[in-house]
């Protein structure tokens, strides 16, 4: 799968951008519909919130409690601030599918404005008028709060508040002009922006847990992550933009059997045999070119293809995504040696000194030795459990864009490059360590893990960048034939040969390392 680059930006016009920016926020200020509430969100809901905080902190203060106000000070910035934006979801909505249904879009895009700059200037617009309302909303909670009890928040915390607000008010526009350019009416986008309002506000309330516990400095950490995402959007929404695409999209209708077809023709396929998929979906499609121009016949399915010419082209073509993966787990394995150095355990209470092979010997006969994890030390369970954990990672991995597949394969290296790190703290040898319970089976089991995680990454990556001439939901499709072809194929046969390693195999090589 080949994924092009972002669209340049190096011959935008910025006047063009300006002027479509002017006209939408000229259209919003015509309108009282959201006038009315964007003035009432700056002007009235910051006296209400600082009356609010009154009332509590007074309470408080009756019972000894006046930190706990203190910090729900800040806090009541960040609400008032929130409110706002949350109109920007609606302009954002409105942007493209709005027009369409008022019959004033195909004019916009008659304009001789390039696609970029056609969506930047509709960003940008729906962006603006909430993002100053926040502002001007948290300025006039900031001065009641001066006038009223001489409070007024350090610099850093300040700048905090205004930038994390302009970072959720950007996410949820870019997210909202996403949905409005796929779909259809503004019934079915009003219906897509729960997927945006409801984690912004969840993550508001993790902003709340960390101005309550004073952990300020964490804030700097959320606001990294939301210029990702901002970015993610932002560029997912740039490289899936087109105008004609917009006014060509007629009535989404749910097709299951063409969603099933179109996923067997990828499935089925070569990986270069692989057209357009309005030609994948037809009973005899056409795979490849001769020299001479015609159409030649597929290839038909079979193992010794898969495995002579499929799963080597995927790895080949996967090799950006497996780069990425190998640099996560080499940053895991850092991770977990600089915690080690940095927060060493109490003295005797992690050491392989004292290792009772005979106990471990018992334990390996009941079934049971004595992790957690595994309820049921067999190569079934064991095979079980990582298959299950690696689709889990797959499907993390659609929702968040490809992030928490990393952070799933993340977790347990730096977890045994912690452990490792302990073990040399107290004097002894981490190499005898991961020989004996990592590499039997781990020499297996981590290429295998390796290989799922860059397919799976591909799978949320393919969201942001589909292929040239596929929609996202299309790109989607034939990133999922790729991972459940090298899955079943490939990984699932590695995963199945390092459960019994670590089933009969490495528990003998702890045994004799340790006797």
């Amino acid at each position: 799968m080949n994924i092009a680059l972002s669209p340049s930006l190096s011959d935008l016009d910025g006047r063009i951008v300006a002027s479509i920016v002017r006209r939408e926020v000229r259209d919003s200020l015509r309108d009282w519909r959201i006038i009315l509430p964007v003035f009432s969100l700056t002007a009235v809901f910051p006296f209400l919130m600082n009356f609010t905080a009154g009332i509590v902190f007074d309470f408080l203060r009756r019972y000894n409690a006046v930190i706990i106000g203190e910090h729900m000070i800040p806090f009541g910035a960040l609400v008032v601030g929130f409110f706002p934006i949350t109109f920007s979801l609606v302009i954002g909505l409105e942007t493209f599918v709005g027009e369409k249904e008022r019959n004033s879009l195909e004019a916009l895009l008659a304009t001789p404005a390039s696609d970029t700059e056609l969506y930047l200037g509709k960003l940008l617009a729906a962006l603006l008028l909430p993002v100053a309302s926040s502002i001007g909303g948290i300025g006039v909670y900031l001065v009641s709060l001066w006038l009223t009890r001489a409070w007024l928040p350090n610099p850093e915390l300040l700048a905090q508040i205004f930038l994390l607000t302009i970072l959720e008010g950007l996410v949820m526009v870019s997210g909202a002009v996403v949905v409005s350019s796929h779909t259809t009416s503004v019934r079915a986008a009003n219906l897509l922006a729960s997927f945006i309002i409801v984690p912004m506000t969840l993550l508001l309330q993790v902003e709340a847990v960390m101005m309550f516990w004073g952990a300020y400095q964490s804030l700097w950490h959320v606001a990294l992550g939301l210029i990702v995402v901002d970015v993610i959007l932002v560029r997912a929404g740039l490289r899936t933009f087109n105008r004609e695409n917009i006014l060509a999209r007629e009535l989404g209708q749910f097709n299951p059997h063409r969603l099933v077809d179109l996923w067997l023709a990828f499935f089925r396929l070569a990986p270069d045999e692989q057209a357009h998929p309005s030609q994948l979906a037809q009973d005899r499609p056409a795979c490849a070119v001769d020299p001479a121009g015609r159409p030649s016949a597929c290839r038909p399915f079979s193992l010794r293809r898969v495995y002579r010419h499929d799963l080597p082209l995927l790895v080949v073509r996967g090799r950006p995504a497996i780069a990425t993966t190998v640099v996560v787990l080499i940053a895991g394995v850092a991770l977990g040696l600089v915690l080690a150095a940095t927060w060493p355990l109490p003295h005797g209470l992690i050491t392989m000194a004292d290792f009772n092979t005979e106990l471990f010997k018992g334990r390996l006969a009941a079934g049971t030795p004595g992790w957690s994890l595994l309820p049921e030390f067999s190569a079934v369970a064991v095979f079980g459990h990582n298959v299950r954990a690696l689709l889990l990672a797959a499907l993390l991995s659609v929702l968040s864009f490809g992030s928490l597949a990393l952070l799933l394969l993340l977790a347990p290296i730096g977890i045994i490059s912690f452990l490792a790190g302990q073990i040399a703290l107290v004097g002894e040898d981490p190499l005898r360590f991961l020989v004996a319970f990592i590499l039997p089976h781990g020499i297996v089991e981590l290429p295998a893990a390796v290989l799922a995680t860059a397919f799976a990454l591909r799978l949320g990556a393919v969201l942001i960048a589909p292929p040239a001439g596929f929609t996202a939901g299309e790109g989607l499709l034939q990133a999922l034939a790729d991972f459940v072809k090298v899955f079943l194929f490939l990984i699932a046969p590695l995963l199945l040969i390092a459960a019994l390693l670590e089933i009969y195999l490495t528990p003998q090589i702890v045994i004799w390392l340790y006797r």
